[in-house]
């Protein structure tokens, strides 16, 4: 990965607004991960990283029943992590912004990448 952000140090010296800041950050943080914490959702965030996707090619990508992938769909889009289109009857999704594709670049060199 590429130059990592430090980390602040918490101690005794931190001003109670820059710690309310960071609980709040913390929360908006707990918030983001909570919604991708499903295999199902982080697969879905893995293919929409590549590009926007229709909701069939994602069933297909995943081997899943519309219903299951919609229902996935409708929690990332209620996060805002993702981004509804329509196209006649087709529904196409795309990330909202890069913070999934960073998270799960970091998920992927922590668990995915061959060493």
């Amino acid at each position: 990965m590429s130059n990592a952000a430090q980390l602040p140090v918490f101690d005794e010296g931190m001003s109670e607004p820059e710690m309310d800041r960071f609980m709040e950050k913390a929360e908006e943080a707990s918030n983001l991960l909570k919604a991708m914490s499903h295999g199902g959702r982080m697969m879905i965030l893995c293919h929409l990283a590549s590009g926007e996707k229709s909701v069939t090619e994602l069933e297909d990508l995943l081997s899943a029943r519309q219903s299951a992938v919609s229902q996935q769909l409708s929690r990332l889009r209620l996060e805002g992590l993702v981004t509804p289109r329509r196209d006649g009857k087709t529904i196409y999704y795309s990330l909202t912004d890069d913070r999934p594709k960073k998270i799960m670049e970091v998920i992927y060199d922590l668990f995915c990448r061959e060493e």
